[in-house]
């Protein structure tokens, strides 16, 4: 007996027109696609409060709240943006098909609907979709801190290590306020204007009761059209350290080099911030490695970045 799908593809469709929403209906529900439907821009985003879709359908032009606004809305909340947006748009209103990507649309199909076509666009961009949230996750689950904001440096997501990272900065900050604490897209924007150079990076500095923070911004890539990929390093060095000591039975300085190595740092570069030899450094690893099981710098970074979680 073959087991049932645990996720079965779900598409919203937002049209007033009843004819268009039966024809659309049908044909995605043969295709083993579940069906959502609005009649009306608002009523897509009060259905998105309850569920998120895997892909929109939107009319263009609807009485009321029109598909544009309805998608600017959409691309503006949290939980939603991620959400590809196709727009159905009649055949002579070519100006739609620009103003439906100025709010965030990934493409459009023209109406009278071709079903073949239709099926076709709603597959790929469903996979490309799950593909970006596969490689958000990844990021998740290594631990690294990395944040993605558009060429204006609007933010568009981060990793849970990174938005805690920024939640140091702003205590009232998380993934769902939608905006960025001033002092880091203040530097996002100088960050930018280097986007054509890669590896460029900037820090935000606070004293803090527990001693000195810093939060380096690194430029990895301008890799969309309109989406900037951002690395975030934190440095804490007194309070991180003291973590490792104390979760994996290490000395003092066994626990510094640890955080340093976590930190990207070399052996020489080690050396230098603890005015210790090289060698010295090598010998603190060897026991680091013996403690934590295991073999490799990467694998005891590995584990120096998940103890911040």
């Amino acid at each position: 007996m073959s087991e049932a799908p645990l996720h079965r593809d779900t598409v919203l469709v937002v049209d007033d027109q009843p004819e268009s929403l039966r024809l659309l209906t049908d044909t995605l529900e043969t295709s083993g696609i579940t069906v959502l439907v609005a009649t009306s821009g608002q009523g897509a985003l009060d259905l998105i409060t309850h569920i998120v879709p895997d892909l929109v359908l939107m009319d263009a032009v609807m009485p009321g709240m029109d598909g544009f606004e309805a998608t600017a809305k959409i691309k503006a909340n949290p939980i939603s943006r991620h959400v590809p947006v196709i727009f159905m748009t009649g055949l002579t209103e070519s100006e739609h098909v620009i103003e439906g990507f100025e709010v965030g649309g990934v493409d459009y199909v023209r109406k009278p609907v071709n079903v073949h076509e239709l099926l076709a666009r709603v597959r790929v961009h469903m996979d490309h979709a799950r593909a970006v949230q596969a490689s958000t996750i990844g990021l998740d689950a290594t631990g690294r801190m990395m944040l993605a904001t558009d060429l204006s440096a609007q933010f568009l997501w981060c990793t849970p290590l990174a938005e805690r990272a920024i939640g140091r900065i702003d205590a009232g900050w998380s993934r769902e306020s939608g905006q960025l604490p001033d002092v880091v897209r203040l530097t996002i924007e100088r960050l930018l204007q280097r986007r054509d150079s890669p590896g460029t990076a900037l820090r935000i500095d606070f004293r803090q009761d527990t001693g000195d923070f810093a939060l380096e911004l690194v430029l990895i890539a301008h890799y969309r059209e309109n989406e900037v990929l951002i690395r975030l390093n934190q440095y804490d060095p007194v309070g991180d350290a003291a973590r490792l000591q104390v979760r994996h039975g290490l000395t003092e300085r066994e626990a510094e080099v640890l955080l340093w190595i976590s930190y990207g740092k070399s052996n020489a570069d080690i050396s230098d911030v603890l005015e210790i030899s090289p060698r010295t450094v090598q010998k603190h690893l060897e026991r680091i490695y013996e403690k934590l099981g295991v073999e490799t710098r990467a694998a005891a970074a590995a584990i120096a970045i998940r103890s911040a979680e």
